[in-house]
């Protein structure tokens, strides 16, 4: 990557956010901490959120410090899910012609979706940190996070069918693939608040943390370790298995055939081999 990318990547963020703070945590770590930071809203996703979330995505994809990314909220709950009477309402995109309207509203939606979308489209590992509620748009926004993990207070919910609307922002079609069919049935058509355990059991979340702030702790250290390995390896990681989780089996493994032809020329490759005869620590080119 070219190095004025880079700079302009972190001159952008310096910028700041309307409704999400974005920061190192540990400078020592190549990590970056994208926060939900409408604690008095509980972080409910206003249009604002909705145009922070994929340009915070896109800036930490360009820039070579982040090598991982860490999805959390402040204040006590993870999101109260789309904020009522912004985009995506049922009330939206209303008018006199109802055929004008409907394709006014179907952009809308689609550009929330494109939102979300920007987490799968980020080529950085992003891990989402779940405290307190998490309702709605809020379990689409982390149904699209590469890992998910929660402290025990926190609880998961659908309430898009007892707002007598369909879910329409990635729940489910990325649901089924994380939790099975049938759980995301259920909670989909029942509108059901499961709980941390719950959500461990079903595979919503890798591991369910005692506190917020064992949680934090712990996530970080997590993304630390992923952040120290090899940014090609992690990143080519990432990209086959989202590309392999839309297509058969032998798709797939052409697909990631013809990733490593190219990848397994990289000199990371050959640090990790030279590195593990020596028995230190491998020092991995910075992208």
């Amino acid at each position: 990557m070219a190095a004025g990318g880079s700079s302009d990547a972190e001159a952008e963020l310096l910028r700041g956010f309307k409704t999400l703070a974005v920061a190192r945590p540990d400078p020592a770590a190549a990590v970056y901490e994208v926060r939900l930071n409408r604690p008095a809203q509980r972080n409910a996703l206003s249009p604002e959120a909705f145009a922070d979330i994929p340009r915070a995505m896109s800036l930490l994809d360009r820039l070579p410090a982040a090598r991982a990314v860490v999805l959390s909220a402040a204040g006590p709950h993870f999101c109260a899910g789309i904020e009522l009477g912004g985009p995506g309402s049922p009330l939206a995109g209303r008018g006199a012609d109802p055929a004008a309207a409907a394709e006014g509203l179907r952009r809308v939606i689609l550009d929330l979706q494109a939102a979300f979308t920007a987490v799968e489209l980020c080529r950085k590992p992003v891990i989402a940190a779940v405290h307190g509620a998490c309702v709605g748009a809020g379990v689409e926004l982390v149904a699209a996070c590469d890992i998910r993990y929660c402290s025990k207070d926190a609880t998961f919910v659908l309430k898009e069918v007892d707002m007598a609307i369909v879910a329409d922002l990635g729940a489910l079609q990325r649901l089924p693939r994380i939790i099975g069919y049938g759980n995301a049935a259920e909670l989909a058509l029942t509108g059901r608040r499961i709980t941390a355990l719950e959500a461990k059991e079903m595979g919503l979340v890798s591991r369910v943390f005692d506190s917020k702030q064992e949680l934090d702790a712990g996530v970080a250290k997590i993304a630390k370790e992923i952040s120290e390995k090899s940014a090609l390896a992690v990143m080519g990681t990432k990209a086959v298995l989202l590309r392999s989780r839309d297509i058969t089996v032998e798709q797939g493994l052409e697909h990631v055939a013809t990733w490593n032809a190219g990848m397994l020329k990289s000199n990371d490759l050959m640090e990790a081999i030279k590195a593990f005869v020596e028995k230190r620590k491998p020092i991995f080119s910075k992208l």
